[in-house]
């Protein structure tokens, strides 16, 4: 199994406190993010549960994705959901050099203006992996962005793990203010259609409110 923390540690908030961790408030309101759609097999399925208990989410979209899917895209925005900019080619910062990395989200940031009817304008980014060198950060920052990061990793995308694993990842670390990620991706969907409708339920049962990142 890869390494990674599922709750996010204080002391790495704290290290890099210009990124988006949580969102702290007392209303007990949460953020449910998807990262790496639009994809036809799991987005529609994403949407559908969503609908079903009336949340609204972020999507952190790769642009390569919304050329291929633009009408799935399109169908996200329509029923009120956030997008944000995961890069094109979903790259990863610490292996890329600055210029590249940066022309690759202008590149996801011209494709959602293109591919949305009303010329979308999103300032949110979540770097691929979490992986963003500082000097990516600092430039990509003074574009405007806000650079999202998370909370509460779902870890839908491991494979070593069972869908009920995936769920108690989610329901054991929740608290007001956190931030969620599962990725609306094939890799992710085994985990994912188990966890989500759980989560919803369970989250919903437990008093929070679902918000959007914006």
């Amino acid at each position: 199994m890869s390494f990674y923390w599922i709750k996010t540690k204080s002391f790495i908030k704290r290290l890099f406190s210009n990124y988006v961790w949580d969102l702290p408030n007392t209303q007990n309101k949460i953020y449910l993010t998807f990262d790496d759609g639009p994809t036809p097999e799991i987005t529609e399925w994403v949407l559908e549960e969503l609908k079903k208990h009336n949340v609204k989410a972020t999507f952190f979209c790769i642009g390569n994705n919304i050329q291929k899917h633009p009408e799935l895209f399109q169908k996200v925005i329509n029923e009120g959901h956030v997008i944000g900019n995961h890069t094109y080619n979903h790259m990863n910062g610490w292996k890329t050099e600055t210029k590249t990395y940066l022309e690759n989200i202008s590149l996801c940031e011209k494709q959602i203006q293109k591919s949305s009817i009303e010329n979308l304008q999103s300032k949110i980014f979540r770097p691929p992996y979490g992986k963003i060198k500082t000097a990516q950060a600092k430039i990509v920052r003074r574009l405007g962005y806000k650079i999202i990061m998370w909370d509460v990793l779902s870890a839908d995308f491991d494979q070593t793990i069972t869908p009920e694993k995936c769920l108690e990842n989610v329901i054991s670390n929740v608290k007001s203010g956190s931030v969620i990620v599962f990725h609306d991706s094939i890799k992710a969907s085994h985990n994912l259609k188990y966890a989500l409708p759980e989560t919803l339920n369970i989250l919903k049962e437990k008093g929070f409110l679902f918000d959007v990142i914006k």
